[in-house]
Parts: C-alpha cells; structure tokens; sequence
C-alpha cells in the first residue's frame, strides 16, 4: 500500500490510518525503535537468579545483605520487579554516556560515532530500563542518573516523559578540573539529574564537617530586633566553661540588665545586649530555643561571650566544585590502589556518588540503594563509607554485566577490598558489612505444567532475596525454610508435603511467608487453617509470572 497516496486506500485502511495518526504522540521526544535482543529474548525466555556461593561475604550476621548481581540489567531489573517492587529508597545510575566513542554496545554491537541510529539505540535502551526501575521506587523514592553533554537534553526529555509529574532538577558537578579538549571548549563538568515526587522535601541539606560551619550571631540586628519587638526573645543564656548549660527565664519588661555578660554564683548569664548597650532580642523564643541548642556555640569575647547559631547542614547546591569530585583522583588510581589489575575507564569519583546520595539517606538508615549500571561499584562503596559514617544499616544492590571481566575482576573485589581492608586503600582495616553474588539465569516462558514447575524448582534464590532470608532451617527436595533472625521463609514444593510442612513450624514461635507450587492460583487456604494466623500464601510460580506478564506485555 502506497502511504503517500491516500485517494488509493479503501474506507477500512483510512479509517484505522486516522486512529494511529490520532494516537501519534504530539509533543515529546521521538525516536527510531530499535528492537533489542535481551529484550525481545524475553518472549521466549523468564530471568532467574543463581547464586554463586563462593563469592559470598559474610563479616556480620547481624548486619542485612548487600547483593552483587551479574547479567545483563534488564533481566536483572525484571527479577526486582518480582523481589524489590515499591522498595527502594534510591537509584542512583551512571549509564554509558554515548560518547560515540565505543563505550557501550547494542546488541552485542559497539555504537560509534558514525552509527547514524546511536542517539536512538541509547534512548531506546534507557527507556526500557527506567520504565521497569520505575516500578520499584517507593513513593518517597528518587533517581538520581549522571550523564554529560553528549545526551544530557534528550535524557531530560526522556525523564519527563517516563516521571510524568514528578520534580526534575539538575546539578553540575566539576569532575574533570583539568578538561577534556573539544573544538571550542576545554569541557570540565557533568550532571546528575535527581527525580522525585511532586513536593517531596528529600534533598534539601547535607551534613557539613564542623570545621565548615558558618556561625553567626544569635542576637538580632537591623530592623525589628529590639526587645520590644518580641517580648519572648529576651533571657539570659547561661554558659558554664565556655559551654551553653541552660536557658533563663523570660525578663518582665521592667527589668534591665545592667551589661550583656552578668557572673551569678560561677555562670554567665549571657543577654542579647549588644556592643552599645542597645537591648536587642535573641533570634529564638523561649519557647523554641532549647529546640535548636545543638545549633549553638558561646564564644569568649573580651567582655564575655557571645552566642553563635551554625547550621550543620548546608542547602544542595545546583552547582559543586571540590577536588573530591576529581574522577582522576578519586575514581581512577582509587580504584586501580583497591584493583591493580583493573582496566575499567572513567570510574567516577567516590565522593562524587556519595555527595548524589547522602543528602537522601541522612535520614533513612535501613534505606535500600539501587544501581543497575554498576560498573566498577562505585555506588556499593559509597552506601558503606556512609554506613561507617553514623552507623547505619542501608543496603545496596549492584547489577553489572560482566563486559571484559568488570563484574568479576573489578567490581566484585572492589567491593570485597572495601569490606575486608586492603593495605593500598585508606580505610585498610574495611568496613564491615555482607555480600551475596548472583548470576542472572533464564528459564523456558512457555506456560506448560512443565516449565512452571521448572520456574518453582528454580526460583528458591529470588524468593529468598524478596523476603531476606538466607540462612537455610530445612533444605528438602519437596521443602526448605529459610531465616533472617525471626523471619522465615517457607516453600513448598510438592502440595502432598503440606502437612509435614505445618507440622515442622507448629511450634517455631514466628511469623512465614509460604510459597506453594500451584499450577494455578490456589494456595490451598484450608490446609494451613490450624496455623493461618502465622502464615501468608502465595502461590508459585503464578506470583512470579504475574508480574512477568505485566512488565514483558
């Protein structure tokens, strides 16, 4: 059918040419669709995780599980889907910026500057994935992605379209001090974009060293800061040994202080009173002050003290310019002191990451982070220097494929070297945390009894990262349980072994989650009503599949 000449189409043709045309996106970004492998293989094929033993770390017991997955991202994305929908607190992703310079690969092909479809290929690549990785962020979730210049305006286009009302804000950050020379321009900077939900105050401030603090005067000054302003305003601090012991009483109007400073039985009652005698107000109320006395700091004068406010946290700034964000420095001899034989390029600086993510996680200690571009695993090593820093419990998760050994040879060790200490890294005595290694597998999709069951036999790993449970109970042909201090995981694999299931967890003091092998959707409910109080069903692999239809639709 000639599409140029519509006076040859009969009614039928035309009438379904209107509806596509009408359908047709109108305003946004378009691009040439360019079918992907990994993808299109998941028509025929389900993702599956396999644990590689051997490379486990263990340091705590006490400590959650922090897991290395190696295989494509978008089969690994589709397990999360299964094990991590609505639960991570941060993706923070770094993907290949498309230089044109062969630094990543389509369809097993490397995408050059002379590929007249590249800029089509990498939004198509980065569309599927952040369409799956959408569904696992919380509601209060954020995604963070670093890019520069060379898809820096089609990336924001693409977020928008993909985060439909969601806040999009952009930092530049100077990573390369030293520049990389173009025909006009010596380019010193990159980017983060940083997504959120509309209103949503989660990056607001960062902790700052105390030696960075600006402090400032307590007492008011200029307009409006007499102590007629606000009666409640004017009381006395009181300092003890140059430190802020407590707080006085609101002084009635007929009472004035005779100078700022006043010693009464060893303290110093400090007054918001200033250099000429001038009664000002504090910028507190009583009511409010003691709120905030970590804030404060008294510092001696010749007459006394005066007392000071600092704010530890400093307002994200749109623009960040430190040595520590050198990806020279910081990223590449970092990596190559933990690695010496690494040949991973352009691995971004440490604190770079951890300045993207900090300012998110101050507040979320059990946060669980996501970087489904891992590379050299600069992300994992960040979630723990921060971890080390005051004592949290986040975990993170890192998918890699293994493109010139960097999954094994790099990223795994890295992570390991940060873990365990090294004597060519700063932190040589490690940071204590846990690591479980997984491959990416896939299974037959054809919806047989017979492939179902293969899916059940085969999905004891993905279920036992959805729940957190490692440690095995029971480890059966037709049963096995798994725990995480007093959660257990159960599956049944043989619905005739029900009974000796309910028998084994009668008397363990918790609460299960169940998977029964079900060719349908049942969880056979009436078999466990002796113990429904302590267990919730579900069926397998319907529950898996489930969410493979949604995604793979």
């Amino acid at each position: 059918m000639n599409k140029n000449n519509y006076q040859n189409w009969d009614k039928k043709d035309l009438i379904k040419e209107i509806e596509r045309l009408k359908k047709r996106k109108k305003y946004g970004l378009v691009w040439e669709e360019k079918p992907e492998d990994v993808v299109e293989l998941c028509k025929t094929k389900l993702p599956i995780l396999k644990e590689v033993k051997s490379k486990e770390i263990i340091t705590d017991k006490n400590k959650p599980v922090n897991l290395l997955i190696e295989g494509d991202n978008y089969h690994a994305l589709s397990v999360l889907n299964y094990t991590h929908e609505k639960k991570i607190d941060v993706i923070y992703i770094d993907p290949p910026y498309n230089t044109g310079a062969k630094d990543w690969k389509y369809n097993n092909d490397f995408v050059d500057i002379n590929d007249s479809y590249r800029h089509s290929k990498w939004l198509s690549m980065m569309s599927k994935r952040l369409l799956i990785a959408k569904n696992l962020l919380k509601d209060d979730g954020v995604l963070i992605c670093a890019i520069d210049d060379n898809e820096f305006y089609r990336l924001g286009i693409l977020l928008e379209q993909t985060f439909q009302g969601r806040e999009i804000h952009c930092v530049t950050i100077v990573h390369n001090p030293r520049g990389i020379q173009g025909n006009n321009f010596s380019y010193t900077h990159e980017y983060a974009y940083f997504v959120f939900r509309k209103g949503l105050e989660v990056i607001g401030t960062r902790k700052i060293n105390e030696e960075d603090i600006d402090f400032s005067n307590l007492r008011n000054w200029g307009s409006e800061s007499l102590r007629s302003d606000a009666r409640n305003c004017f009381y006395p601090i009181i300092v003890k040994n140059d430190k802020i012991i407590g707080f006085g009483d609101v002084l009635d109007n007929n009472i004035h202080p005779k100078k700022q400073t006043d010693k009464i039985k060893g303290n110093n009652y400090i007054y918001p009173i200033d250099k000429n005698g001038v009664e000002r107000k504090w910028r507190y109320a009583r009511q409010s002050i003691e709120e905030i006395k970590h804030l404060l700091r008294a510092k001696k004068t010749n007459g006394g003290y005066e007392i000071e406010i600092g704010k530890d946290f400093r307002t994200v700034r749109t623009v960040w310019q430190d040595s520590k964000y050198d990806a020279n420095e910081y990223g590449t001899k970092l990596v190559h002191n933990l690695v010496s034989s690494s040949h991973f390029d352009f691995p971004k600086s440490v604190y770079n990451t951890f300045d993207c993510i900090a300012p998110i996680l101050y507040q979320r200690k059990n946060a669980i982070v996501l970087d489904y571009f891992a590379g050299s695993g600069t992300t994992g090593h960040a979630v723990m220097i921060l971890n080390k820093e005051d004592d949290g419990n986040r975990r993170f998760i890192l998918c890699t494929n293994n493109e010139n050994k960097i999954a094994e040879e790099v990223c795994y060790p890295r992570i390991k070297k940060v873990i365990k200490g090294h004597s060519d890294y700063l932190d040589i005595t490690g940071i204590s945390a846990n690591l479980k290694y997984f491959n990416t597998d896939l299974v037959n999709a054809e919806p047989t009894d017979k492939n179902k069951k293969i899916l059940t036999e085969q999905a004891t790993e993905m279920l036992c990262v959805k729940e957190g449970t490692f440690e095995p109970v029971i480890d059966q042909k037709k049963i096995k349980i798994f725990k995480n201090g007093n959660n257990y995981t159960g599956i049944i694999f043989d619905q005739l072994a029900i009974p000796e299931f309910n028998k084994k967890i009668k008397d363990i003091k918790a609460k299960f989650s169940v998977y029964i092998f079900s060719l349908g959707d049942d969880t056979f409910d009436e078999e466990f009503e002796d113990i429904k109080k302590k267990v919730k069903l579900s069926p397998i692999p319907e529950a898996i599949l489930r969410v493979y239809r949604r995604i793979f639709k």
